[in-house]
């Protein structure tokens, strides 16, 4: 078959998964209601009702620049979105949720809304599942810039009986749901009290607010008694920035400050408070007033700001430092093992070359990823620690370069950079170049990814949650942590010198290390049978074995088409990435499959664990995936053992698990309701804490234990002591 028909094979099959997406996205969205300055649509997160008739569903406006609409509480001016669906059938639709709105200061008005593009989510229930539901909507919503313009429009979708499947619209409403305001125990924010203050210029609501994580630039919005305008806060940091105090001008009352002050003691008002991605919503009483604070800052003081980000910087080192422990980056090591054995007895500049070389690949990798995740990040897509390895072109590519590390172990080929490289290359030494050992830093920061460690998790959710600036600073000194022990041979050459030097017996150590680097690719399929299909990673594996024949018993046998080699594993990367991306037929498998688990875990289902607190009962949730290793050490050493399989097999427990090998806007969404966007990721629910209480990346009975007595009713007190 020549290249030309292969092509033209590649591209119907990419036509009809288009066709196929196409398809399903008619189904699951109404048509635009476009204006000159707006748009607005309905659109669906799976196209069919499922068992149980619940769908989540969003409005969805895209705005000119320059022009925005208006958040549930707009503030000086305007008015939000106002949505009717009564004239649907066979739906019940839930309230509105209402994402995080920016503030827009304009001539002294203060206004909150959005800019650029915004997806109110909310639930659709069919009253009956066998029937389909359509949802119309007529809503009446006002588009601002310098002029403001109303605009009504009239939408309508149906969505058909069947379960369905998650549509393309699904990762825009998580995206959106995740930037809804949490409870203070999910999004670690608390108002801790609230009062007026008065003033001869003016009245005040104030607030006393704390979180676990150090504050970077909180702000507060303010919803009271209709009538009354409530400006931008000013704020002061204290206690190593983990309380804030933020004071907001009131404008619109009538009588004098310290009048309107009094009749506001004890009225209820909505204060969401938010901070670095995070958000908390909390219902208030304002308390009595309090006298007016002259010295209250309109910023954080600098050396707070300074103190927490170094703390966060602390976490990352460390973080780092412990990633060298875990099992994601011994294959890598075992490779430096052997460099450091080849440099034994060699001179000290080249041991400290190499090691530098090492560690710079390692920090150049890690800055390399944080521009990914900035990108990805400013594009609207998900992010996370790790993410790259829900991709079968990843794993496929990784699993064809272990393979390669291995072949070269076994002494199949040698690798041979390009001659300009290679001859700056070697002035490291005789056997390894600098390319070679920058490259072995680089492959030991792509594997590191999907194991998550102490400290590791707080740096990088505080990254992700930040600016472009704080996710590189925080990815280079995750970097500098991981590199560390590179860094001290490197500064202690003499470490090792004392090494023997080469000789026979490393021939038997390579073929050991090779068996280590060949048990990596085998996980790396196993990971991608869970991601692409038991199809895909035979096939992939399959085309790994061709690649290790050919590498060696086929050249040895016949070395002139050696210069083939390059071609054959492209085409054969190439072949299994297609066949990934098509998808298995049969699908991937189910990691937890019934019955091969000592856990009866159920599917994630968020919406549930309200009405299972209600009953009485414990939710644990365990985010996972197969390629996460640290979730598995976590399973096999913690979960499944002991006292806590016991525990949470209970009838008075619900275990519930979210598979996160593959991307899932949902659980990425889940993730980051609680300032969290990597896994291991494990919480526990109870009429304790119906919000949830986060345990650590790296799980211990005695963490686990802790979680169950904080959620647990009062009546299962006694089982958890």
């Amino acid at each position: 078959m020549t290249l030309t028909r292969c092509l033209q094979l590649f591209l119907l099959c990419l036509a009809f998964v288009s066709t196929s997406a196409a398809s399903q996205a008619e189904i699951a969205r109404s048509a635009w209601a476009e204006e000159e300055q707006s748009s607005v649509r309905l659109i669906a997160a799976r196209d069919g009702l499922g068992e149980d008739g619940k769908v989540r569903a969003g409005i969805q406006f895209r705005l000119k620049p320059g022009w925005k609409v208006y958040w549930r509480s707009p503030g000086d001016a305007g008015f939000p979105p106002q949505p009717d669906f009564s004239n649907s059938t066979n739906a019940d639709v839930g309230p509105l949720r209402w994402p995080v709105p920016e503030r827009f200061s304009v001539l002294g008005l203060e206004t909150l809304g959005y800019k650029k593009e915004i997806v109110l989510p909310f639930d659709i229930r069919a009253s009956d599942p066998g029937q389909d539901a359509k949802i119309a909507l007529s809503v009446r919503y006002l588009t601002c810039a310098e002029i403001c313009i109303p605009y009504d429009a009239e939408l309508a979708m149906t969505l058909p009986t069947g379960d369905g499947a998650p549509t393309a619209f699904a990762h825009d409403i998580g995206k959106f749901e995740s930037q809804v305001p949490r409870s203070s125990e999910a999004a670690r924010l608390k108002i801790a009290a609230s009062w007026t203050e008065a003033s001869e210029k003016g009245l005040y609501i104030a607030a006393r607010a704390a979180s676990e994580i150090p504050f970077k630039n909180p702000d507060l919005y303010v919803e009271g008694p209709i009538g009354l305008g409530y400006g931008a806060p000013a704020v002061k940091i204290d206690n190593a920035a983990r309380e804030a105090v933020l004071r907001v001008p009131v404008s619109g009352f009538t009588g004098t400050p310290q009048e309107a002050a009094e009749k506001l003691t004890g009225s209820n008002f909505v204060l969401t408070l938010l901070d670095g991605g995070r958000a908390a919503e909390t219902s208030v009483s304002l308390g009595a007033p309090r006298p007016f604070e002259k010295d209250l800052a309109s910023a954080q003081p600098e050396d707070s700001a300074t103190q927490s980000f170094g703390t966060i910087l602390l976490f990352a080192f460390l973080g780092g430092l412990i990633l060298n422990l875990m099992p994601c980056v011994l294959p890598v090591l075992s490779l430096k093992f052997l460099s450091v054995v080849k440099h034994g007895g060699s001179a000290p500049a080249i041991v400290r070359l190499s090691f530098l070389a090492s560690a710079s690949g390692i920090i150049f990798a890690f800055l390399v990823l944080a521009s990914a995740l900035i990108a990805l990040k400013s594009a609207g897509a998900g992010i996370g620690w790790g993410i790259q390895f829900q991709q079968p072109w990843f794993l496929i590519a990784m699993a064809f370069l272990v393979t390669l590390f291995a072949c070269n172990m076994w002494g199949f080929f040698e690798f041979r950079l390009p001659g300009r490289i290679a001859d700056a290359g070697h002035a490291a030494g005789k056997h390894d170049g600098i390319v070679g050992h920058f490259l072995q830093g680089a492959f030991a920061t792509l594997l590191a990814t999907p194991c998550s460690a102490p400290f590791l998790g707080t740096a990088v959710g505080f990254a992700l949650s930040q600016g472009p600036s704080d996710i590189v600073a925080v990815f280079a000194v995750l970097g500098l942590g991981l590199a560390a022990p590179y860094l001290l041979i490197a500064a202690v050459p003499r470490l090792v010198t004392i090494m023997p030097k080469p000789g026979p017996w490393m021939a038997r150590l390579k073929f050991v290390l090779g068996l280590a680097l060949a048990a990596t690719a085998l996980w790396l399929l196993s990971v991608l049978a869970g991601a692409a299909g038991t199809f895909a990673a035979g096939l992939t594996g399959a085309l790994l074995v061709g690649a290790a024949v050919w590498l060696g018993p086929v050249l040895r046998l016949v070395p002139e088409i050696k210069k083939a080699t390059p071609v054959v594993l492209v085409l054969a990367t190439i072949a299994a990435i297609t066949t990934a991306e098509i998808g298995d037929i049969n699908g991937p498998l189910d990691p937890e499959t019934p019955g091969l688990t000592k856990i009866g875990w159920q599917k994630f289902d968020p919406a549930a664990i309200p009405q299972l607190i209600e009953k009485d009962l414990v939710v644990f949730v365990d985010v996972t995936a197969d390629w996460c290793i640290t979730c598995q050490v976590n399973k096999r050493l913690v979960l499944e053992q002991g006292r806590i399989l016991e525990l949470l097999n209970s009838p008075d427990v619900i275990v519930m698990q979210a598979d996160w090998t593959r991307p899932d806007a949902d659980i990425a969404a889940y993730l980051a309701s609680f300032g969290r966007y990597g896994i291991p990721f494990n919480a526990v629910y109870g009429a304790g804490a119906p919000d949830g209480v986060a345990l650590p990346e790296l799980l211990s009975d005695e963490s686990v234990m802790d979680g169950f007595r904080a959620a647990a009713p009062a009546r299962l007190a006694e089982q958890f002591k």
